[in-house]
């Protein structure tokens, strides 16, 4: 088979199979969305029933231990998309882009589905651990894919399509959201109508409905048919595989893969087992070295067989520091969202809950979903936000672009969860221009991250890179829910006594590290990616 140079691949015309490829990657980044949008959306009414605790707004003891369970579900499946953004990562350069994407996207979209017939919030929480493997690495793969067939100078473009696509899953999720609670009541009829027990049917639409939420997500299994069909192989992956670079890949290597998602394993331990503050510390810092040296040792290895096999081979020395790098801006970036505007759509909801008569009156119908309006507005800015800041890294440079993406975060959430004191349509379009800036970092990534690794570890480079601030998100979000503890007592500047108003304040400053680490990362502004 003939190949392009690097050169016509610059400015080649996309084909139909580049079109293809984009389409599947953008439905896959879609779904993947909606899959982490919709816990977002009833995770803690699934909690709240699976605790047994009754419908309806829970005592402030009920409260603390539906986040303090929801949180550390959350932080289960963050650590299940670093590690599958490792392993998945992985597979994409040892077996292809393709391939592995589908099993990727078969992997989280089954899980999710399952997660419907969850009895307990440890089996909840499991499921969700499993289907966030397909989520980390049907990320890492999907941008590797695509950067790689369409020309160089759609990248900036590509790149923010990919950030655009997931949010619009967010908003997706909020929409049906929306129209699934207004027919719970029909639905439910029809449910029985078909067969099914009178208890069966009470399970199913009890909660919001959460449980046919969790079940719609086994539709993008459907996708993989058409990704194996229509989608064709990377060119770069397969000139690399018919150089021999894919053979230094080992299955045995994964075993480190499986020691090091043990860390993250320790880490959530100790948050679930103790308040000691010395034994937090210990145990986090120990867990995330621990998911270091796990996650980066087939890397390792793959590094050490390729110089022993061809000493002369071009040199990849580098792509260690550089996937330290990624995780790190990855991470602040993450660690920002998972940590504030990814708890607005719940904080909407208690302020919905505090709201006087007078003010369910001035808002109308939106009251009624404070959660899934959030969720919309804050997804519908998010795809804004992400083309603009691919576009604007094409123009101003990744480094300076970076800076400015969490200066301006800094400012905007900040402000969100202070100045802001009840729900209602400014509280929506607030949601919409935070949700604009903090996300923008989704566009940059998938931007950034490719040009930073050679074809042969590309999927595996990229995916650490992204997945693995996943980890420190974790971190963050096991952070928030012990800070909802100390907070009580503290006000924010528009009077909001506690809870998510104050402690999301506090996770913000991760956008300081950030604006400092960016220059030390290299600026790779109109350079092709590496071969």
């Amino acid at each position: 088979m003939s190949h392009p140079s690097p050169a016509s691949v610059t400015t080649a015309p996309a084909t139909r199979g580049a079109w293809m490829a984009l389409i599947a990657a953008l439905l896959g980044w879609m779904f993947d969305g909606a899959e982490m949008g919709v816990f977002t959306l009833v995770g803690r009414a699934a909690v709240q029933d699976l605790l047994g605790i009754a419908a309806g707004p829970p005592s402030p003891e009920q409260e603390s231990q539906i986040g303090f369970v929801f949180n550390i579900i959350v932080a289960s499946f963050l650590v299940g998309a670093a590690t599958g953004g490792v392993v998945f990562g992985w597979l994409g350069d040892r077996i292809g882009r393709v391939r592995a994407m589908s099993f990727s996207i078969a992997t989280y979209a089954m899980f999710t589905g399952f997660c419907g017939l969850a009895q307990s919030p440890l089996q909840l929480g499991a499921l969700r651990f499993i289907a966030s493997l397909g989520m980390g690495g049907e990320w890492a793969l999907g941008v590797a894919l695509v950067m790689e067939i369409w020309p160089n100078r759609s990248r900036a473009m590509m790149a923010g399509l990919i950030g655009a696509a997931a949010n619009a899953g967010y908003a997706l999720v909020g929409v049906i959201g929306i129209g699934l609670s207004n027919i719970l009541v029909t639905l439910g009829s029809t449910l029985a109508s078909m067969g099914l027990s009178e208890s069966t049917v009470a399970m199913l639409v009890a909660f919001k409905g959460w449980r046919l939420m969790m079940m719609l997500g086994v539709l993008p299994a459907l996708l993989t048919f058409l990704i194996r069909i229509f989608v064709p192989e990377s060119e770069k992956w397969e000139e690399e595989q018919a150089r021999g670079g894919t053979t230094h890949w080992a299955s045995v290597d994964l075993f480190g893969v499986l020691i090091g998602a043990c860390g993250p394993g320790l880490m959530i331990y100790v948050w679930v087992t103790s308040k000691n503050v010395a034994i937090l510390t210990t145990g986090t810092l120990l867990g995330v070295t621990i998911a270091t040296f796990g996650y980066l040792y087939p890397v390792f290895r793959y590094l050490a067989r390729e110089r022993a096999a061809n000493p002369d081979a071009a040199s990849t020395h580098g792509a260690i520091p550089r996937m330290l790098f990624g995780a790190t801006l990855s991470g602040v970036a993450l660690l920002g969202t998972w940590g504030s505007t990814q708890m607005a759509p719940s904080w909407s909801a208690q302020l919905m809950e505090r709201a006087t008569p007078e003010v369910r009156a001035s808002i109308g119908a939106i009251g009624a979903h404070p959660r899934e309006y959030t969720l919309i507005f804050l997804s519908i800015g998010a795809v804004i936000g992400t083309i603009v800041a691919a576009l604007t890294g094409d123009k101003l440079g990744r480094r300076w672009t970076y800076f400015l993406l969490c200066f301006a975060s800094l400012i905007a959430v900040f402000g969100f969860f202070q100045l802001q004191s009840q729900f209602g349509w400014l509280f929506l379009m607030n949601s919409f221009l935070v949700g604009a800036i903090s996300a923008s970092f989704y566009g940059w990534l998938p931007l950034y991250l490719p040009e930073l690794f050679a074809t042969r570890i590309r999927a595996t480079g990229q995916g650490f890179s992204f997945n693995f601030g996943r980890i420190i998100s974790a971190v963050g979000v096991l952070q928030v829910g012990a800070l909802l503890g100390v907070v009580k007592g503290m006000k924010s500047m528009a009077g909001i006594e506690g809870g998510y108003a104050v402690a999301c304040s506090y996770v913000i400053v991760i956008y300081l590290l950030g604006m400092v680490v960016i220059w030390f990362a290299p600026e790779t502004k109109g350079k092709p990616l590496p071969e």
